[in-house]
């Protein structure tokens, strides 16, 4: 029996998650990536709510034609503009059984970059 690429990085994702969690003063910034695009959310565990989220298609037209690393990094510091708007200075980092690598590590340093400190 083989096991496909996504469900090994669920099985990652399920690990991470049983570690780590997110609260009203120190949401979760969960990070999806698909192939075309990347999504970020600030992640209240104790309330099971979405205090803020980012995605590519909230930038303007001429970032969306730059590489998937730029876009990345423009959704990390656009998370850290919402997160700022709330308060919000402080986070835990889910990269969601992903490498901290490339777009993940994009939009980390963009979220730092924008202010937030994990």
């Amino acid at each position: 029996m083989t096991i496909s690429h996504n469900n090994k990085r669920i099985h990652r994702k399920r690990r991470i998650r049983a570690r780590i969690s997110g609260t009203a003063q120190r949401p979760r910034l969960a990070v999806f990536r698909s192939l075309q695009a990347i999504y970020a959310q600030l992640i209240d565990d104790e309330k099971g709510s979405t205090m803020a989220s980012a995605r590519e298609k909230e930038l303007s037209a001429t970032d969306l034609k730059k590489t998937k690393t730029e876009r990345a990094t423009h959704v990390g510091m656009l998370i850290a503009k919402k997160a700022a708007e709330k308060s919000i200075k402080s986070v835990v980092f889910d990269r969601g059984g992903y490498q901290y690598h490339g777009r993940v590590a994009a939009l980390a340093d963009g979220a730092r970059e924008g202010g937030l400190e994990f």
